[in-house]
């Protein structure tokens, strides 16, 4: 990739924005201290989150601009790239960021839990947008951090620290899930949006050449991340998004199975699926019955 800037290490990116390395795995950056620079394309190998104090618009990561206003949150995890729309182009960074590195987590309980926090792997235009209370938060949790960076490193610092984040990660979950509640109306939009998607794609010819419909699919359709997705269908349904889907195949094979001039085979492979066995085991484990039995049942 062309006019690429990569960051492996806390160092590296500390280096790029005129901020001393503390610690070689964890760093609160103040990007106000860089220097002008030009617009590039960036990779990180570290767990990134931006604190955007003012608006701006360049940042790119997938097919979409981060829509920053003030006091807005960007998560971005290891091996990502961010791309901006116009390279070149020289400004003045703000903001702060907080960067670390998967390493400072081992023998950590956040190790484990990382996956939960599934905003790192969210779209650019699905970031947090905070109230300034929120932002206080935010702040406050990135001061003690910063505290614990200017300490003496201890046998307590690494878990102090890693608490720490923790504990700014599950203050931004709650803010996630007031977003969520916030925006109902956006989600609900885009449920039913969901909801027409996956019935339209049953009334093509999509089954047979891509198969079952995915939470990939239906994702990349929607501009959504996967992961946003997800945790949209969770909050609204209760249900996973793959369990959403799946209630829908549920759906659409017992109209299908009505018609008893067609065969089990012939609806599995209407469905999408690529082997009758394969339908028949998933239509049991759903419905307790076999097609062949929910036909004989339903038609009695």
């Amino acid at each position: 990739m062309e006019n690429l800037r990569r960051f492996e290490t806390i160092q590296d990116y500390n280096e790029f924005n005129n901020n001393e390395t503390l610690h070689p795995l964890v760093s609160v950056v103040d990007v106000s201290k860089a220097d002008p620079r030009s617009a590039s394309n960036m990779y990180f190998g570290f767990y990134t989150v931006f604190l955007k104090e003012v608006k701006c618009g360049d940042l790119r990561y997938g097919r979409n601009t981060y829509d920053y206003q003030e006091g807005t949150l960007a998560f971005i995890g290891p091996g990502q790239v961010i791309r901006v729309d116009n390279p070149g182009e020289v400004y003045q960074p703000k903001g702060t960021a907080l960067i670390f590195h998967p390493d400072l987590l081992q023998g950590t309980s956040l190790a484990g839990q990382m996956q939960q926090y599934t905003f790192f792997g969210y779209e650019s235009h699905e970031a947090l947008h905070l109230s300034e209370r929120e932002r206080k938060i935010v702040l406050d949790c990135f001061a003690k951090i910063q505290y614990e960076l200017e300490q003496a490193i201890d046998k307590h610092s690494k878990k102090l620290i890693a608490s720490n984040i923790e504990l700014f990660l599950n203050y931004c979950t709650r803010f996630y899930d007031r977003q969520f509640i916030t925006r109902e109306n956006v989600h609900q939009g885009i449920m039913h949006r969901m909801e027409n998607l996956i019935n339209d794609y049953f009334r093509s010819e999509k089954p047979r050449k891509l198969g079952l419909p995915s939470v990939a699919y239906c994702a990349d359709v929607l501009n959504l991340s996967a992961n946003y997705l997800g945790d949209l269908v969770k909050k609204e349904t209760g249900k996973s998004a793959q369990e959403y889907i799946q209630a829908k195949i549920i759906t659409e094979a017992k109209e299908r199975i009505f018609d008893v001039q067609k065969s089990v085979s012939e609806v599995a492979y209407e469905l999408g699926f690529k082997y009758p066995q394969h339908f028949t085991r998933f239509f049991k484990q759903q419905v307790g019955q076999t097609p062949g039995e929910y036909r004989t049942g339903v038609n009695n």
